[in-house]
């Protein structure tokens, strides 16, 4: 016996230690391989067998406080998009007008306004010839209108750095919220009730260097933000020149679109809000950045329940719906997301009943009462 196990050993130790054959000229290695693929083609499937809870409506009546007018006023399309609400439990939808997506203010109100119970629309600020003098009585005369129309608020203004520039009929370039004839108009905005949703900066991949470091590197560099540019805002810039504003006009309330675009500083946002009772955040747009912490995000959703609204800004599929009430609802984990442009899978928050309620209708509900025409 004792001869053989030394046999066997020996056999073993020699297949183990054989040398190995040698690879033919055009035979790559795994590593090679592997080298010849591209970050931004990268495209895994999960290998873990791990539950995928598919949700087909919302588990409570949701009110989106964040999409935009992508069916240019026509009626065919906005009526299949409320066909897509009832079918996922959206009940209503707040509609941002802005440049680069929709039909003129006047059109796409009255298109939204054949279902009062299931649109709002926001309207921009108009920026035609901000230096002359008469620009702030004529920017209020604006917002006095299309409040007589029918507008909500004031949305979705943005600045990336470079200003309001996905304003209408007009592009607000340069202009910030700091601008000496823009403080008279935001505080006309809360005299009138109308609220401001506002897309402040980029998630900071964006602002960082496109290189090998860059924690975002495909998304970063698909949406890199120019700070050399003449008066464009640096990332910091643009959060202070917000900050600033909301504390100089506690009486007109913001929303901050995408988590204030601080999904990677929760810490941060929290201050801003205990700071700002007038800032309220929305959720849009954002899965992709929120769903790679889903502890820490489900820890600051849970601790400002009461100031966060449910958004999408993604379209008006029932798929993309669908998709954030996964996230929203369920324990899913390590999810590929490829439509949010990350090369990181996501994990679900499992929110409890009590705040899936508020951000998805409770939030909302109280705030539209409050400032509804």
């Amino acid at each position: 016996m004792k001869k053989l196990l030394i046999f066997a050993i020996c056999a073993f130790v020699g297949v183990a230690c054989a040398p190995r054959t040698e690879k033919s000229a055009d035979e790559k290695t795994p590593r090679e391989i592997a080298g010849e693929y591209l970050l931004k083609d990268y495209d895994p499937v999960s290998i873990f067998n791990v539950p995928v809870t598919l949700v087909d409506r919302a588990k409570y009546g949701v009110i989106d406080m964040h999409s935009h007018d992508y069916n240019d006023a026509d009626p065919e399309k906005i009526a299949a998009w409320v066909k897509t609400m009832d079918e996922c439990n959206i009940r209503h939808t707040h509609v941002m007008h802005c440049e680069w997506i929709g039909a003129p203010f006047e059109e796409s109100i009255a298109a939204y306004g054949k279902y009062p119970d299931r649109f709002s629309v926001w309207c921009s600020l108009d920026y035609t010839d901000i230096e002359a003098e008469d620009w702030e009585e004529r920017a209020k005369a604006h917002l006095d209108r299309c409040k007589a129309l029918g507008a909500f608020g004031i949305g979705e203004m943005v600045d990336k750095g470079l200003g309001d520039v996905y304003a209408r009929p007009v592009k607000g370039t340069h202009i910030h919220l700091d601008h000496p004839k823009m403080q008279s108009v935001l505080e006309y905005a809360g005299k009138l009730g109308m609220p401001i949703s506002i897309h402040v900066g980029e998630p900071i991949w964006m602002y960082e260097p496109i290189d090998l470091h860059n924690d975002g590197l495909m998304n970063g560099a698909n949406w890199a933000v120019d700070t050399t540019v003449e008066g464009c805002y640096d990332y910091d810039g643009v959060m202070e020149c917000f900050v600033n504003a909301a504390k100089a006009h506690p009486n007109t309330p913001f929303i901050a679109c995408h988590y204030l675009n601080m999904s990677h500083d929760w810490e941060r946002l929290g201050k801003i809000l205990d700071e700002c009772p007038n800032v309220y955040v929305d959720i849009s747009a954002r899965i992709g950045e929120s769903a790679a912490t889903p502890r820490a995000t489900r820890r600051i959703i849970e601790k400002y329940a009461d100031r966060i609204f449910y958004g999408t800004d993604n379209g008006t599929s029932a798929d993309m719906y669908r998709f954030t009430f996964r996230i929203l609802e369920t324990a899913d984990e390590h999810i590929y997301q490829p439509d949010f442009g990350y090369h990181w899978a996501y994990s679900a928050f499992d929110l409890p009943d009590k705040v899936l309620r508020k951000i998805y209708y409770e939030n909302a509900e109280k705030f539209i009462k409050k400032y509804k025409n």
